[in-house]
Order: C-alpha cells, then structure tokens, then sequence
C-alpha cells in the first residue's frame, strides 16, 4: 500500500488535533495533556508530541496525518514529523491575529528542513473578529500570489472542509511530482 505523509501543523487551538479528529477512519493516537500555563484562556489540553490519523483513499493508497503541537517548545518534533511528510497543510486561526507570526517561523522552520507542497488553512473564519483570507496571506507575508502556496478557508470540525484541504494538498503533490524529473 502507497501511504502519503502529511503533516498538519500550526499554532495552538488553530485546529490541528480537531482536523485529524474529523477526518481519521481510524481511532486517534493523541498525545494530549492538561494545559498548565497561559495557554489555559485558549483551551484546556494541548498536544506534546502528535496526533495520528489515517483516511484510505484509494484501495492501494492512504494519507497517514500526523499533527504537530502547536508550542514552539515542542519543535524538535516538528522536524521529526517533517522529514519524512510528502506535504503540510499550515493552519492558521482567522481570529487571532497575534498568532500570524508564529505561522510565519512555522513555514520558515519547515521550508528550511524540506521542499515539499504545502497549503495554508485558514480556520476559525465565522468567528466575528476574523480576518478576511487575502489578508491573512499578506501577514503571513504571501504578497505575491503567484509564488504563494495555495490558500482556503477550512473548518476542522466539518468533514466536507476537511476533506476540500486534504483533496486540495494531494493535488498539489500531485502537480510537483510531474515536475520533478
């Protein structure tokens, strides 16, 4: 069986973990814990290492999902997680604009490990305070829109979304690997 490796990562409460949730047809491996800091205003647990999902979406090939913690204290498993992943998926949280540069070290941090496809997931977009998408690309410094990867709005509870950003990054794989020699 072919298996696709994508990695879902980006700051936390972006919705990386409800994502795979969505998504997984199998049980999720979860590496949550209770939140003892800060982050408590923003939700009650937090992943410390991933969370594992699969989607089979061929009778020879599956998408393995693995989410990364969304704290900076916890890279080193984002470059882990990276070396192997065929493409990411960024998701960035709509409404808190505070969080836009942490995305931006995240795309930094994984495009100096590998030189994969990627998109970015625009979430939490209903909320009353969220930002329009074209504007979160440009803080999340996409100012050219020919050279940036692609971009949508998803909703990590929603399965119709979730399956949009996943058909959306095959196809993105899809494309670079006709351009590969």
């Amino acid at each position: 069986m072919e298996i696709l490796r994508i990695v879902i990562t980006g700051g936390v409460g972006a919705g990386k973990s409800s994502l795979i949730r969505t998504i997984s047809e199998i049980d999720v491996v979860d590496t949550e814990k209770e939140v003892t800091d800060e982050l408590a205003e923003i939700k009650a647990k937090t992943t410390v290492a991933m969370d594992f999902g699969r989607i089979v979406i061929a009778a020879n090939q599956s998408l393995h999902l693995y989410g990364t913690p969304g704290q900076a204290r916890f890279d080193f498993m984002w470059d882990i997680l990276i070396r192997k992943a065929q493409a990411y998926i960024l998701l960035v949280a709509a409404h808190r604009p505070d969080h836009f540069r942490f995305g931006r070290k995240i795309v930094k941090f994984m495009n100096q490990r590998v030189q994969i496809p990627y998109l970015i997931g625009v979430t939490h977009t209903d909320c009353a305070d969220a930002w329009e998408l074209e504007d979160v690309a440009l803080a999340l410094g996409f100012v050219d829109e020919t050279t940036r990867p692609p971009l949508l709005a998803v909703n990590a509870t929603e399965t119709a979304s979730v399956k949009e950003a996943l058909m959306a990054i095959v196809l993105e794989l899809a494309k670079s690997c006709q351009h590969q020699p």
